[in-house]
């Protein structure tokens, strides 16, 4: 197992360090950071330069990649932004977001996509098989940012209208992650936090639970005919047995695989989610710094990410040997 993981990191440490060095160029050559600067008129000569040796903007770019991959390698160091503030900080901060929506919306969409899956395949051309495969679809074909809006138009707006008509507080937030300056204990501000996570995370959960419920099914018919379930049933085993312990788990094989590789595209739809919902997250950090052309802010945050796609596509990997055990990752 150790050696695959190494062999798996050495080939993927290459790759991240191509896309950082290609995004680098392209950011650092999209125009002048210190433009808003330039044109103040009350700004001296000296402090234009001064920013420009900051930013390591007086040097040619590849000087200024080797400089930023450098403290990285050897330091961990991930620069100052524009505004002279810790990259690494504010990452941080904004993954912590990122995650506490991504994962949930995962979470959620694997139990239910893998639930109806599993009985859409045991029960096909039912009523339910078909009522789900139109609502994955539908669900499937809807744009985030349109959801996002009538989610929050449609659903949270007249349900905290009837919540405060029964004498209750408003519970679903429609904009940031936490409602601003609010206090109270441990359980009050869980109760805010998840308030303003329903509709977000019930966004991203929409499309990926379609998808997965369609992948879980079609893999089941797949494994239900296969040989060694027919074997298994000639031999008088319990149905509930033939299903859990011969036929979804091989069938969980190829739908790792797109469970693995569905997180960076939850984590690019989480992009699109938090403009709509007003999030602090990395979306949101990303699109206000390359409006701003911070190279140094959209290299940790690309970083960041392959990091955490490659991670995820190596723990599919180490799964793919615990549900099959004819895979050998020697």
């Amino acid at each position: 197992m150790l050696p695959f993981i190494v062999r798996r990191l050495l080939v993927s440490i290459p790759l991240v360090l191509l896309s950082s060095f290609l995004v680098f160029v392209m950011v650092a050559n999209a125009g002048d950071p210190l433009e808003d600067l330039r044109l103040n008129p009350r700004t001296t000569e000296a402090q234009i330069a001064q920013a420009e040796r900051n930013l390591n903007l007086d040097k040619p770019v590849l000087e200024r990649y080797r400089l930023w991959i450098t403290d990285v390698l050897v330091e961990g160091d991930l620069g100052v932004d524009n505004k002279q503030q810790s990259v690494g900080a504010q990452l941080r901060r904004s993954l912590f977001v990122t995650l506490r929506l991504v994962l949930a919306a995962i979470f959620i969409a694997i139990v239910a996509g893998l639930a109806v899956g599993v009985v859409s395949a045991l029960r096909q051309y039912s009523l339910f098989d078909y009522g789900s495969t139109f609502a994955a679809f539908l669900f499937f074909s809807l744009p985030v940012f349109w959801l996002g809006v009538l989610l929050k138009e449609f659903v949270a707006l007249p349900l905290n209208d009837a919540l405060e008509d029964l004498g209750f507080a408003r519970f679903f937030g429609t904009v940031q992650e936490n409602t601003p300056g609010f206090e109270g204990g441990f359980w009050d501000r869980l109760n805010d936090t998840a308030g303003h996570l329903v509709l977000p995370a019930f966004t991203l959960v929409v499309i990926s639970f379609a998808q997965y419920s369609r992948y879980t099914r079609a893999s089941m018919l797949d494994t239900m005919s296969a040989d060694y379930v027919r074997t298994a049933q000639a031999k008088g085993l319990s149905r509930s047995r033939v299903v859990t312990r011969h036929a979804l788990r091989n069938a969980l094989i190829p739908v790792t695989t797109v469970i693995a590789l569905d997180f960076g595209a939850v984590f690019g739809g989480a992009i699109i989610t938090e403009q709509v919902f007003q999030w602090k997250g990395m979306g949101t950090l990303l699109i206000d710094n390359i409006r701003q052309l911070d190279v140094n802010m959209v290299q940790g945050w690309l970083l960041v990410t392959a990091v955490t796609v490659v991670v995820f596509n190596l723990v599919a990997d180490v799964l793919y040997a615990y549900l099959d055990p004819r895979i050998r990752l020697d």
